[in-house]
């Protein structure tokens, strides 16, 4: 006879294949998922997840933010997750009253060393440690550009809303700004807002891979968003989902969360080699990486910078010109 404790922990199990063509199988790990009707969520120790702010918990949704200006809410996970490779399936629901690009600013998804910390990055706090997966609604840095009379070029301009990751190890500023530019690790267009289907975001990490994929097309397909191998992310990291609105608003809801276990199949010297990960970190790329737009400057701008440049290159000819001959006399002196 099963127990309940024993129901309780029975993970759901099929078999696929990873990205390599290695054979996996995921458990659906029902600690760490989160889904109608929501029993999981309270107070007490004994509770799974545990909800901050202005989140609010219904029987259809767990509302992170309701559609009025400066909230923030978030749900988090008690329990630190030890699994060496997982995948997360997010179901959410983006709405509101406001036209394009009067709405915002977004809900993120983390695995974080830190948890139930009220901050401005999308309702959760800066300087994190770990992965953050950020659905953002509002172009900030376009908004401001446009008030400085600059534009994109079109390879560089983005469509809102975005999603974009990024890993911080406890040292680094997102740039609310410059929408996360500096930063992150890649991303792509997102049209979620207002929809009347179901929209869904995968996140799969495997063998130090992290795969970002979404169904929003009410299709029940999968497309691909970003894949970036080298990422290194401790274990015994916390989940959770947060949103934030500010002079303008949305309705973020999370409707479930769901983490699979994957199990792969790892030969000796791959066990040897996958050595425990203490800092979080990208393979190949610094975190810190300088971030500059010349691309994004206006045509006014690049001619002034010319003009100004020429100018600075003409002023030392002239100077070096009048060095010289005042030098070329005294030696002429010297002779006579």
């Amino acid at each position: 006879m099963i127990s309940g404790s024993s129901l309780i922990l029975f993970a759901v199990i099929s078999v696929s294949l990873c990205d390599d063509g290695h054979e996996m199988e995921e458990f659906l790990k029902r600690e760490y998922s989160l889904s109608k009707p929501y029993q999981g969520i309270g107070v007490s120790g004994s509770s799974h997840w545990e909800q901050m702010g202005d989140a609010l918990v219904t029987t259809d949704h767990v509302r992170l933010t309701p559609d009025q200006q400066s909230k923030q809410g978030a749900i988090w996970s008690r329990i630190p997750c030890h699994l060496r490779d997982w995948e997360l399936q997010v179901h959410f629901k983006i709405h509101g009253q406001g036209k394009k690009n009067l709405n915002g600013d977004g809900l993120a998804i983390w695995y974080t060393k830190e948890r139930m910390q009220k901050g401005p990055v999308f309702g959760n706090r800066d300087f994190f440690t770990g992965l953050g997966v950020f659905v953002d609604t509002y172009p900030n840095e376009e908004k401001l550009m446009e008030a400085q009379r600059k534009r994109y070029t079109p390879r560089t301009q983005r469509i809102f809303p975005y999603v974009l990751a990024m890993v911080g190890n406890g040292t680094i500023s997102y740039d609310h700004e410059r929408d996360g530019r500096p930063t992150e690790l890649g991303g792509c267009n997102a049209m979620v807002r207002n929809l009347k289907h179901d929209t869904f975001l995968f996140i799969r990490y495997v063998r130090r891979r992290l795969t970002i994929m979404l169904d929003i097309d009410g299709q029940h397909e999968w497309r691909d968003c970003l894949d970036v191998p080298g990422v290194r992310l401790p274990q015994g990291f916390y989940f959770g989902i947060s949103a934030i609105t500010g002079d303008l608003s949305d309705n973020h809801d999370l409707i479930s969360m769901k983490l699979y276990q994957l199990t792969i199949l790892r030969s000796k010297q791959e066990d040897v080699e996958e050595q425990e990960v203490l800092i979080p970190s990208v393979d190949n790329m610094e975190l810190l990486r300088p971030y500059t737009d010349a691309e994004g400057m206006s045509s006014i701008a690049i001619f002034f910078s010319v003009l100004f440049s020429m100018l600075g290159v003409f002023l030392l000819v002239v100077v070096g010109l009048v060095l010289y001959g005042h030098w070329s006399e005294s030696r002429r002196k010297r002779f006579y």
